[in-house]
């Protein structure tokens, strides 16, 4: 059973907004995942995609950061960080840790 997948938004002091991101995300959920960031877009046309708390990502997920790669910057733990990059994320957007 996976981990549930929860969503928070905040805005930085820059006015910045950031999409917190826990749990899982594979392709049980990814769609959830897409209309989170969707969401977040039609706020803001570039955020912050904190994923920090995401203990698991297939390449559904992968697929769904792709899709909006114009417009986040993803900040991401070190477990995921190596994923991201052989992904080819990092050539895309930053990526911070």
């Amino acid at each position: 059973m996976s981990t549930e997948l929860t969503f928070a938004t905040s805005e930085r002091p820059d006015g910045v907004l950031v999409l917190a991101v826990a749990g899982e995300i594979d392709m049980s959920n990814a769609e959830t995942f897409a209309d989170a960031l969707a969401d977040t877009r039609r706020e803001a046309g570039t955020f912050v995609v904190d994923l920090t708390r995401v203990e698991y990502l297939d390449s559904a997920g992968l697929s769904v950061l792709f899709r909006h790669i114009d417009q986040i910057t993803l900040v991401v733990s070190p477990l995921l960080a190596p994923v991201l990059t052989i992904a080819g994320l990092d050539d895309q957007t930053t990526i911070k840790s």
